[in-house]
């Protein structure tokens, strides 16, 4: 389920493809509607393969993205002569470029888009995580528990996948498609390493994400290369540092249980 990020990512291109032949204009808010409606879609045909016709959840997701990519290139490549538009760009962003991808209002500039969009998004997530906590959290863990106390875990799980589409649509532009997946992954699984408690752990998460875009910020400075990149490299660095680490202690505890 990791993985769905990624999934999304790839399966909204014909989304994209879409919107840009519907309206002839490159403008984000076509692009995000086009790509917001075929990514949500996305997680509807996973969970209806998976929930309704058994079909394993990597196979779902699998089928689902390549299926919906393989359609945006073949859209991309029919309409070549009066779509402006290449697969390569639509996927992979580029943080560096945020800052000229202004929203200007009658001349004023109001920031960057990216700014805006990402900001909207936290507080969305924020609001779904407080309002959901239970069910997410009940769902997540144990669906048959769940469904004894009259949770509906058919239909939590689908607003979190339909959330991750959201978070995917809105990041990927600004960040690319790479990165989007690490920060989805990389901070959660370096957390778990140390934290079992749900609510630590999403902190924990959030600041090791924050440590890791701060670091790979750096690091692309230094060495002036990709900042996605970087970013990407720096969690996974801290990810094998508090795996090291969680080895160590673990060998530790073992060996002192063994004495006693």
């Amino acid at each position: 389920m990791t993985m769905v990020g990624d999934a999304i990512s790839h399966a909204v291109l014909p989304g994209i493809a879409i919107a840009y032949w519907l309206s002839q204009s490159r403008a984000s808010l076509w692009m995000f509607f086009g790509a917001a409606i075929v990514g949500v879609g996305a997680t509807i045909i996973i969970e209806v393969l998976r929930k309704k016709l058994r079909v394993q959840s990597d196979a779902s997701i699998g089928m689902t993205f390549t299926s919906l990519f393989a359609l945006g290139v073949v859209l991309i490549t029919y309409w070549s002569d009066s779509v402006d538009l290449d697969q390569e760009c639509v996927l992979y962003g580029e943080i560096a470029y945020v800052p000229f991808n202004l929203w200007l209002i009658d001349g004023v500039s109001y920031g960057p888009i990216a700014l805006w969009s990402s900001g909207i998004l936290l507080l969305v997530v924020l609001l779904y995580i407080i309002i959901g906590y239970k069910g997410l959290k009940m769902t997540s863990f144990n669906e048959d528990y769940a469904a004894v106390l009259g949770i509906a875990a058919g239909l939590w799980n689908l607003s979190l996948m339909s959330m991750v589409s959201l978070a995917t649509v809105v990041s990927f532009e600004s960040v690319g498609a790479i990165l989007v997946v690490a920060l989805l992954v990389a901070p959660a699984a370096t957390a778990y390493l140390f934290i079992q408690r749900l609510k630590p752990l999403l902190i924990a998460s959030a600041s090791i994400g924050l440590i890791g875009a701060l670091g790979g910020y750096g690091l692309s400075k230094v060495l002036e290369t990709s900042i996605a990149g970087s970013i990407a490299t720096v969690l996974g660095a801290l990810f094998l540092i508090a795996l090291i680490i969680h080895s160590l202690l673990a060998r530790k505890t073992s060996k002192y249980a063994m004495e006693a």
